[in-house]
Protein backbone atom coordinates (compact mmCIF):
# COMPACT_ATOMS: atom_id res chain seq x y z
CA UNK A 1 0.00 0.00 0.00
CA UNK A 2 1.54 3.31 -1.11
CA UNK A 3 -1.54 5.45 -0.52
CA UNK A 4 -3.03 5.41 2.97
CA UNK A 5 -6.75 6.27 2.85
CA UNK A 6 -7.34 7.20 6.50
CA UNK A 7 -7.17 10.90 7.38
CA UNK A 8 -5.10 11.33 10.54
CA UNK A 9 -4.74 15.10 10.09
CA UNK A 10 -8.16 16.62 9.61
CA UNK A 11 -8.00 20.38 10.05
CA UNK A 12 -4.57 20.20 11.65
CA UNK A 13 -3.50 22.64 14.33
CA UNK A 14 -5.80 25.43 13.18
CA UNK A 15 -9.42 24.42 12.68
CA UNK A 16 -11.65 26.90 10.84
CA UNK A 17 -13.80 29.24 12.89
CA UNK A 18 -17.36 27.99 12.40
CA UNK A 19 -18.96 31.45 12.83
CA UNK A 20 -22.03 29.93 14.43
CA UNK A 21 -25.16 32.09 14.23
CA UNK A 22 -25.34 34.97 16.72
CA UNK A 23 -21.62 34.49 17.41
CA UNK A 24 -22.40 31.41 19.53
CA UNK A 25 -19.51 29.97 21.52
CA UNK A 26 -20.71 26.40 21.03
CA UNK A 27 -23.29 24.43 19.07
CA UNK A 28 -24.97 21.79 21.24
CA UNK A 29 -26.90 19.34 19.11
CA UNK A 30 -29.22 16.65 20.47
CA UNK A 31 -29.94 13.49 18.47
CA UNK A 32 -32.75 11.10 19.39
CA UNK A 33 -32.34 7.68 17.79
CA UNK A 34 -35.71 6.17 16.95
CA UNK A 35 -35.03 2.45 16.43
CA UNK A 36 -37.95 0.81 18.23
CA UNK A 37 -39.68 -1.48 15.74
CA UNK A 38 -36.70 -1.57 13.40
CA UNK A 39 -34.45 -3.84 15.46
CA UNK A 40 -33.61 -7.47 14.77
CA UNK A 41 -36.74 -9.55 15.26
CA UNK A 42 -38.02 -12.71 13.57
CA UNK A 43 -41.29 -10.84 13.03
CA UNK A 44 -39.30 -8.50 10.77
CA UNK A 45 -37.89 -11.37 8.74
CA UNK A 46 -34.59 -11.46 10.63
CA UNK A 47 -32.80 -14.67 11.54
CA UNK A 48 -32.59 -13.89 15.25
CA UNK A 49 -33.66 -11.52 17.99
CA UNK A 50 -31.91 -8.27 18.92
CA UNK A 51 -29.00 -8.25 21.37
CA UNK A 52 -27.74 -4.65 21.21
CA UNK A 53 -28.38 -1.60 23.42
CA UNK A 54 -30.83 -2.77 26.00
CA UNK A 55 -30.90 -3.06 29.79
CA UNK A 56 -30.57 -6.86 29.60
CA UNK A 57 -27.07 -7.73 30.88
CA UNK A 58 -25.10 -9.97 28.53
CA UNK A 59 -27.91 -10.22 26.01
CA UNK A 60 -27.37 -12.62 23.11
CA UNK A 61 -29.31 -13.19 19.92
CA UNK A 62 -31.84 -16.00 19.96
CA UNK A 63 -31.70 -17.67 16.58
CA UNK A 64 -35.13 -18.24 15.06
CA UNK A 65 -36.98 -17.11 18.19
CA UNK A 66 -38.69 -14.04 19.51
CA UNK A 67 -37.01 -12.61 22.60
CA UNK A 68 -40.05 -11.38 24.50
CA UNK A 69 -38.08 -9.43 27.12
CA UNK A 70 -35.93 -7.73 24.50
CA UNK A 71 -38.96 -6.79 22.44
CA UNK A 72 -40.71 -5.32 25.47
CA UNK A 73 -37.68 -3.18 26.35
CA UNK A 74 -37.68 -1.72 22.84
CA UNK A 75 -41.42 -1.23 23.14
CA UNK A 76 -40.90 0.80 26.32
CA UNK A 77 -38.87 3.25 24.27
CA UNK A 78 -41.74 3.81 21.86
CA UNK A 79 -44.60 3.66 24.37
CA UNK A 80 -43.15 5.66 27.30
CA UNK A 81 -39.59 6.87 26.73
CA UNK A 82 -40.34 8.78 23.56
CA UNK A 83 -43.15 10.78 25.11
CA UNK A 84 -41.09 11.64 28.17
CA UNK A 85 -38.37 13.00 25.91
CA UNK A 86 -40.92 14.75 23.70
CA UNK A 87 -42.30 16.63 26.71
CA UNK A 88 -38.82 17.57 27.90
CA UNK A 89 -37.55 19.00 24.63
CA UNK A 90 -40.72 20.73 23.58
CA UNK A 91 -40.97 22.35 27.01
CA UNK A 92 -37.42 23.78 26.77
CA UNK A 93 -37.92 24.62 23.08
CA UNK A 94 -34.84 22.75 21.89
CA UNK A 95 -35.38 21.07 18.51
CA UNK A 96 -34.08 17.56 17.95
CA UNK A 97 -32.69 15.64 15.05
CA UNK A 98 -34.31 12.23 14.88
CA UNK A 99 -32.23 9.41 13.50
CA UNK A 100 -35.25 7.47 12.28
CA UNK A 101 -35.00 3.85 11.17
CA UNK A 102 -37.42 3.76 8.24
CA UNK A 103 -39.22 0.57 9.30
CA UNK A 104 -39.46 1.86 12.89
CA UNK A 105 -41.03 5.13 11.73
CA UNK A 106 -43.51 3.18 9.63
CA UNK A 107 -44.59 1.27 12.75
CA UNK A 108 -44.98 4.43 14.91
CA UNK A 109 -47.30 6.88 13.13
CA UNK A 110 -48.35 8.76 16.27
CA UNK A 111 -44.77 9.37 17.39
CA UNK A 112 -43.86 10.38 13.84
CA UNK A 113 -46.63 12.96 13.75
CA UNK A 114 -45.40 14.37 17.06
CA UNK A 115 -41.90 14.72 15.61
CA UNK A 116 -43.27 16.58 12.61
CA UNK A 117 -45.52 18.81 14.72
CA UNK A 118 -42.50 19.81 16.82
CA UNK A 119 -40.57 20.69 13.62
CA UNK A 120 -37.87 18.20 14.47
CA UNK A 121 -35.58 17.06 11.68
CA UNK A 122 -36.14 13.44 10.72
CA UNK A 123 -32.91 12.09 9.27
CA UNK A 124 -32.50 8.53 8.02
CA UNK A 125 -31.10 5.85 10.30
CA UNK A 126 -31.25 3.22 7.57
CA UNK A 127 -33.89 0.73 6.60
CA UNK A 128 -33.49 -1.55 9.64
CA UNK A 129 -31.53 -1.31 12.89
CA UNK A 130 -29.23 -4.20 12.00
CA UNK A 131 -25.53 -4.87 11.45
CA UNK A 132 -24.10 -3.89 8.06
CA UNK A 133 -20.43 -4.87 8.35
CA UNK A 134 -20.82 -8.15 6.43
CA UNK A 135 -23.42 -6.88 4.00
CA UNK A 136 -22.33 -7.11 0.33
CA UNK A 137 -21.92 -3.71 -1.28
CA UNK A 138 -24.78 -4.06 -3.72
CA UNK A 139 -27.10 -5.28 -0.98
CA UNK A 140 -26.22 -2.28 1.16
CA UNK A 141 -26.71 0.06 -1.79
CA UNK A 142 -30.16 -1.42 -2.33
CA UNK A 143 -30.93 -1.11 1.39
CA UNK A 144 -30.03 2.59 1.32
CA UNK A 145 -32.31 3.12 -1.67
CA UNK A 146 -35.18 1.28 0.01
CA UNK A 147 -34.65 3.26 3.24
CA UNK A 148 -34.97 6.50 1.29
CA UNK A 149 -38.06 5.25 -0.54
CA UNK A 150 -39.84 4.09 2.60
CA UNK A 151 -38.80 7.16 4.61
CA UNK A 152 -40.17 9.43 1.89
CA UNK A 153 -43.40 7.47 1.75
CA UNK A 154 -43.93 7.48 5.51
CA UNK A 155 -42.63 10.94 6.43
CA UNK A 156 -43.73 12.81 3.31
CA UNK A 157 -40.30 14.17 2.33
CA UNK A 158 -37.00 12.43 1.66
CA UNK A 159 -34.33 12.57 4.38
CA UNK A 160 -31.56 15.13 4.07
CA UNK A 161 -29.26 13.54 6.66
CA UNK A 162 -28.00 9.99 7.08
CA UNK A 163 -26.59 7.86 9.89
CA UNK A 164 -26.44 4.06 9.69
CA UNK A 165 -24.68 3.48 13.00
CA UNK A 166 -23.96 -0.22 12.63
CA UNK A 167 -22.24 0.58 9.35
CA UNK A 168 -19.77 -1.06 6.98
CA UNK A 169 -16.56 0.29 5.49
CA UNK A 170 -18.61 1.13 2.38
CA UNK A 171 -21.44 3.05 4.03
CA UNK A 172 -20.19 6.64 3.82
CA UNK A 173 -19.09 6.21 0.21
CA UNK A 174 -22.36 4.59 -0.83
CA UNK A 175 -24.46 7.28 0.85
CA UNK A 176 -22.35 10.03 -0.74
CA UNK A 177 -22.67 8.37 -4.13
CA UNK A 178 -26.46 8.38 -3.74
CA UNK A 179 -26.08 12.12 -4.10
CA UNK A 180 -29.10 13.45 -2.24
CA UNK A 181 -27.88 13.95 1.32
CA UNK A 182 -26.81 17.29 2.73
CA UNK A 183 -24.77 15.49 5.39
CA UNK A 184 -23.62 12.05 6.49
CA UNK A 185 -22.81 11.27 10.13
CA UNK A 186 -21.21 7.82 10.12
CA UNK A 187 -17.95 9.10 11.58
CA UNK A 188 -16.75 10.07 15.06
CA UNK A 189 -13.52 11.83 14.09
CA UNK A 190 -13.89 15.55 14.76
CA UNK A 191 -15.58 18.31 16.74
CA UNK A 192 -16.56 20.17 13.57
CA UNK A 193 -18.16 19.29 10.23
CA UNK A 194 -15.86 18.76 7.26
CA UNK A 195 -16.01 18.02 3.55
CA UNK A 196 -15.23 14.63 2.03
CA UNK A 197 -14.49 14.23 -1.67
CA UNK A 198 -16.14 11.06 -3.00
CA UNK A 199 -15.53 10.91 -6.74
CA UNK A 200 -17.10 14.07 -8.15
CA UNK A 201 -19.29 14.49 -5.06
CA UNK A 202 -18.36 16.95 -2.29
CA UNK A 203 -20.08 15.38 0.71
CA UNK A 204 -20.46 17.20 4.00
CA UNK A 205 -19.77 15.05 7.05
CA UNK A 206 -21.09 15.98 10.51
CA UNK A 207 -19.39 13.60 12.95
CA UNK A 208 -21.54 11.84 15.53
CA UNK A 209 -20.64 10.65 19.04
CA UNK A 210 -20.42 7.37 20.91
CA UNK A 211 -19.07 8.91 24.11
CA UNK A 212 -21.53 11.73 24.89
CA UNK A 213 -24.14 9.08 24.27
CA UNK A 214 -26.63 7.33 26.53
CA UNK A 215 -25.78 4.03 24.81
CA UNK A 216 -23.17 3.63 27.50
CA UNK A 217 -25.96 2.79 29.93
CA UNK A 218 -26.08 -0.49 28.01
CA UNK A 219 -22.36 -1.11 27.42
CA UNK A 220 -19.27 -1.66 29.53
CA UNK A 221 -17.53 0.51 30.55
CA UNK A 222 -20.55 2.71 30.81
CA UNK A 223 -22.85 4.87 32.88
CA UNK A 224 -24.27 3.33 36.05
CA UNK A 225 -26.49 6.23 37.11
CA UNK A 226 -27.90 9.25 35.34
CA UNK A 227 -25.55 11.38 37.41
CA UNK A 228 -22.54 9.78 35.72
CA UNK A 229 -23.94 10.62 32.31
CA UNK A 230 -24.86 14.14 33.35
CA UNK A 231 -21.45 14.83 34.87
CA UNK A 232 -19.72 13.70 31.69
CA UNK A 233 -21.94 15.90 29.52
CA UNK A 234 -21.31 18.89 31.79
CA UNK A 235 -17.54 18.41 31.71
CA UNK A 236 -17.57 18.11 27.92
CA UNK A 237 -19.75 21.19 27.54
CA UNK A 238 -17.64 23.28 29.93
CA UNK A 239 -14.43 22.36 28.09
CA UNK A 240 -15.85 23.14 24.66
CA UNK A 241 -17.53 26.32 25.87
CA UNK A 242 -14.19 27.56 27.22
CA UNK A 243 -12.58 26.83 23.86
CA UNK A 244 -15.33 28.84 22.21
CA UNK A 245 -14.73 31.76 24.55
CA UNK A 246 -11.05 31.57 23.58
CA UNK A 247 -11.96 31.98 19.92
CA UNK A 248 -12.23 28.37 18.73
CA UNK A 249 -15.92 27.36 18.86
CA UNK A 250 -16.80 23.71 18.37
CA UNK A 251 -19.83 21.45 18.14
CA UNK A 252 -21.04 19.07 20.83
CA UNK A 253 -23.31 16.21 19.82
CA UNK A 254 -25.36 14.26 22.38
CA UNK A 255 -26.79 10.90 21.37
CA UNK A 256 -30.00 9.67 23.00
CA UNK A 257 -32.25 6.60 22.77
CA UNK A 258 -35.91 6.42 23.80
CA UNK A 259 -35.54 3.10 25.66
CA UNK A 260 -32.42 4.24 27.56
CA UNK A 261 -32.48 7.91 28.57
CA UNK A 262 -36.28 7.74 28.45
CA UNK A 263 -36.28 5.87 31.78
CA UNK A 264 -37.15 8.13 34.74
CA UNK A 265 -33.99 7.32 36.67
CA UNK A 266 -31.82 8.46 33.77
CA UNK A 267 -33.63 11.44 32.27
CA UNK A 268 -33.34 13.55 35.44
CA UNK A 269 -29.62 14.06 34.78
CA UNK A 270 -30.37 15.13 31.21
CA UNK A 271 -32.78 17.73 32.54
CA UNK A 272 -30.08 19.08 34.87
CA UNK A 273 -27.63 19.25 31.98
CA UNK A 274 -30.10 21.24 29.87
CA UNK A 275 -30.60 23.63 32.81
CA UNK A 276 -26.80 24.01 32.95
CA UNK A 277 -26.32 24.95 29.31
CA UNK A 278 -29.28 27.33 29.36
CA UNK A 279 -27.53 29.34 32.07
CA UNK A 280 -24.78 30.21 29.58
CA UNK A 281 -24.91 32.88 26.89
CA UNK A 282 -23.90 32.09 23.33
CA UNK A 283 -25.19 28.50 23.18
CA UNK A 284 -26.79 27.44 19.88
CA UNK A 285 -28.98 24.33 19.96
CA UNK A 286 -29.72 23.51 16.29
CA UNK A 287 -30.89 20.52 14.36
CA UNK A 288 -28.19 18.78 12.35
CA UNK A 289 -29.68 20.02 9.11
CA UNK A 290 -29.29 23.58 10.44
CA UNK A 291 -25.61 22.88 11.09
CA UNK A 292 -25.21 21.40 7.61
CA UNK A 293 -26.79 24.34 5.85
CA UNK A 294 -24.84 26.86 7.93
CA UNK A 295 -21.54 25.09 7.22
CA UNK A 296 -22.24 24.78 3.49
CA UNK A 297 -22.92 28.51 3.30
CA UNK A 298 -20.10 29.64 5.59
CA UNK A 299 -17.43 27.14 4.52
CA UNK A 300 -18.24 25.98 0.97
CA UNK A 301 -15.89 23.32 -0.27
CA UNK A 302 -13.08 24.22 -2.66
CA UNK A 303 -11.14 21.44 -4.30
CA UNK A 304 -7.36 21.72 -4.55
CA UNK A 305 -4.45 19.67 -5.77
CA UNK A 306 -3.59 17.18 -3.04
CA UNK A 307 -0.02 15.83 -2.99
CA UNK A 308 -1.19 12.34 -2.00
CA UNK A 309 -3.39 12.21 -5.11
CA UNK A 310 -0.90 13.61 -7.63
CA UNK A 311 0.69 11.64 -10.44
CA UNK A 312 4.41 11.02 -10.16
CA UNK A 313 5.22 13.66 -12.76
CA UNK A 314 3.04 16.26 -11.06
CA UNK A 315 4.49 15.41 -7.65
CA UNK A 316 8.09 15.74 -8.85
CA UNK A 317 7.29 18.93 -10.71
CA UNK A 318 5.73 20.43 -7.58
CA UNK A 319 8.34 19.32 -5.05
CA UNK A 320 11.45 18.43 -7.04
CA UNK A 321 13.07 21.79 -6.30
CA UNK A 322 12.45 21.83 -2.58
CA UNK A 323 15.83 20.21 -1.99
CA UNK A 324 18.20 22.25 -4.17
CA UNK A 325 18.63 20.72 -7.64
CA UNK A 326 17.71 17.26 -6.28
CA UNK A 327 14.44 16.08 -7.87
CA UNK A 328 15.38 12.46 -7.11
CA UNK A 329 14.28 13.07 -3.51
CA UNK A 330 10.73 13.90 -4.57
CA UNK A 331 10.73 11.00 -7.04
CA UNK A 332 11.57 8.51 -4.29
CA UNK A 333 9.20 10.15 -1.80
CA UNK A 334 6.34 9.52 -4.22
CA UNK A 335 6.70 5.80 -3.50
CA UNK A 336 6.22 6.21 0.27
CA UNK A 337 2.90 5.48 1.98
CA UNK A 338 1.38 8.89 1.45
CA UNK A 339 -2.12 9.85 2.54
CA UNK A 340 -4.26 12.83 3.59
CA UNK A 341 -1.83 13.56 6.43
CA UNK A 342 0.75 14.43 3.77
CA UNK A 343 -1.45 16.99 2.03
CA UNK A 344 0.22 19.84 3.92
CA UNK A 345 3.65 21.37 4.33
CA UNK A 346 4.53 19.28 7.40
CA UNK A 347 3.45 16.08 5.66
CA UNK A 348 5.45 16.60 2.46
CA UNK A 349 8.43 17.85 4.47
CA UNK A 350 8.42 14.65 6.51
CA UNK A 351 8.24 12.50 3.38
CA UNK A 352 11.06 14.34 1.60
CA UNK A 353 13.24 14.34 4.72
CA UNK A 354 12.78 10.59 5.16
CA UNK A 355 14.30 10.08 1.72
CA UNK A 356 17.10 12.55 2.38
CA UNK A 357 17.95 11.01 5.77
CA UNK A 358 18.09 7.47 4.42
CA UNK A 359 20.11 8.37 1.32
CA UNK A 360 23.78 7.42 1.09
CA UNK A 361 26.34 9.86 2.37
CA UNK A 362 27.47 10.57 -1.19
CA UNK A 363 23.88 11.33 -2.21
CA UNK A 364 23.45 13.71 0.68
CA UNK A 365 26.79 15.30 -0.14
CA UNK A 366 25.46 15.84 -3.64
CA UNK A 367 22.53 17.77 -2.18
CA UNK A 368 24.89 19.91 -0.11
CA UNK A 369 27.17 20.70 -3.03
CA UNK A 370 24.15 21.64 -5.14
CA UNK A 371 23.64 24.64 -2.85
CA UNK A 372 25.24 27.92 -3.92
CA UNK A 373 27.74 29.92 -1.88
CA UNK A 374 26.18 32.69 0.15
CA UNK A 375 26.53 35.96 -1.75
CA UNK A 376 28.84 34.14 -4.16
CA UNK A 377 29.51 34.29 -7.88
CA UNK A 378 26.26 32.63 -8.89
CA UNK A 379 24.31 35.26 -7.01
CA UNK A 380 26.30 38.03 -8.61
CA UNK A 381 25.66 36.52 -12.04
CA UNK A 382 21.93 36.10 -11.35
CA UNK A 383 22.12 32.32 -11.75
CA UNK A 384 20.53 31.20 -8.47
CA UNK A 385 17.22 29.36 -8.33
CA UNK A 386 14.29 31.65 -7.62
CA UNK A 387 14.02 30.14 -4.13
CA UNK A 388 17.68 30.81 -3.33
CA UNK A 389 17.48 34.31 -4.76
CA UNK A 390 14.50 35.14 -2.55
CA UNK A 391 16.04 33.55 0.52
CA UNK A 392 19.37 35.37 0.20
CA UNK A 393 17.58 38.65 -0.45
CA UNK A 394 15.49 38.19 2.72
CA UNK A 395 18.67 38.52 4.79
CA UNK A 396 20.06 41.43 2.76
CA UNK A 397 22.73 39.33 1.07
CA UNK A 398 21.87 40.93 -2.27
CA UNK A 399 22.86 44.36 -0.93
CA UNK A 400 26.36 43.91 0.50
CA UNK A 401 29.04 46.52 0.76
CA UNK A 402 32.33 45.76 -0.98
CA UNK A 403 33.90 44.92 2.39
CA UNK A 404 31.04 42.56 3.33
CA UNK A 405 31.21 40.84 -0.04
CA UNK A 406 34.95 40.34 0.41
CA UNK A 407 34.38 38.84 3.87
CA UNK A 408 31.82 36.37 2.50
CA UNK A 409 34.10 35.43 -0.38
CA UNK A 410 37.00 34.71 2.00
CA UNK A 411 34.82 32.69 4.38
CA UNK A 412 33.22 30.72 1.53
CA UNK A 413 36.58 29.71 0.13
CA UNK A 414 37.96 28.69 3.53
CA UNK A 415 34.82 26.74 4.45
CA UNK A 416 34.70 24.76 1.19
CA UNK A 417 38.43 24.03 1.40
CA UNK A 418 38.00 22.59 4.89
CA UNK A 419 34.68 20.74 4.60
CA UNK A 420 34.22 20.00 0.91
CA UNK A 421 30.77 21.59 0.54
CA UNK A 422 29.33 25.12 0.73
CA UNK A 423 28.28 26.80 3.95
CA UNK A 424 24.53 26.23 4.23
CA UNK A 425 22.21 28.07 6.57
CA UNK A 426 18.49 28.78 6.58
CA UNK A 427 18.93 32.49 5.96
CA UNK A 428 15.23 33.20 6.59
CA UNK A 429 15.92 32.45 10.27
CA UNK A 430 18.70 35.09 10.43
CA UNK A 431 19.86 38.53 9.51
CA UNK A 432 23.17 39.43 7.93
CA UNK A 433 24.96 39.83 11.25
CA UNK A 434 23.83 36.51 12.73
CA UNK A 435 24.74 34.71 9.49
CA UNK A 436 28.29 36.02 9.73
CA UNK A 437 28.46 35.00 13.39
CA UNK A 438 27.29 31.47 12.57
CA UNK A 439 29.71 31.32 9.62
CA UNK A 440 32.68 32.20 11.81
CA UNK A 441 31.61 29.71 14.49
CA UNK A 442 30.81 26.76 12.26
CA UNK A 443 33.94 27.01 10.13
CA UNK A 444 35.78 25.83 13.24
CA UNK A 445 33.80 22.54 13.44
CA UNK A 446 35.21 19.21 12.30
CA UNK A 447 33.80 17.87 9.03
CA UNK A 448 31.52 15.24 10.61
CA UNK A 449 29.89 17.78 12.94
CA UNK A 450 29.48 20.26 10.14
CA UNK A 451 28.10 17.68 7.73
CA UNK A 452 25.37 16.92 10.25
CA UNK A 453 24.68 20.61 10.82
CA UNK A 454 24.53 21.31 7.08
CA UNK A 455 22.04 18.49 6.56
CA UNK A 456 19.84 19.89 9.31
CA UNK A 457 19.98 23.30 7.68
CA UNK A 458 18.99 21.78 4.33
CA UNK A 459 15.92 20.24 6.01
CA UNK A 460 15.05 23.58 7.58
CA UNK A 461 15.32 25.34 4.22
CA UNK A 462 13.01 22.71 2.74
CA UNK A 463 10.51 23.30 5.54
CA UNK A 464 10.45 27.03 4.85
CA UNK A 465 10.03 26.51 1.12
CA UNK A 466 7.15 24.08 1.62
CA UNK A 467 5.42 26.40 4.05
CA UNK A 468 5.57 29.15 1.42
CA UNK A 469 4.31 26.77 -1.27
CA UNK A 470 1.50 25.02 0.62
CA UNK A 471 0.27 27.58 3.12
Amino acid sequence: MTRYPRDMRGFGAHAPHPHWPHDAKIAVQFVLNYEEGGENCVLHGDAASEAFLSDIPGAAQWAGQRHWNMESIYEYGARAGFWRLHRLFTDVEIPLTIYGVATALARSPEQLQAMKDADWEIASHGLKWVEHKDMPEEEERASIAEAIRLHTEVVGIRPKGWYTGRCSANTVRLVAEEGGFEYVSDTYDDDLPYWLEVGSRDQLVIPYTLEANDMRFATAPGWVTGEHFGAYLTDAFDTLYAEGQAGAPKMMTIGLHCRLIGRPGKIAALKRFIDHIQQHEGVWCPRRIDVAQHWAKTHPHRRRDRPSQMSRDAFVTAFGGIFEHSPWIADRAFDLELGPAHDCAAGIHNALCRIFRTATENERLGVLTAHPDLAGKLAAAGRLTSESTSEQASAGLDMLTDAERETFTTLNAAYVAKHGFPFIIAVRDHDKASILTAFQRRIQNDRSTEFTEACQQVERIAQIRLTDLLQ
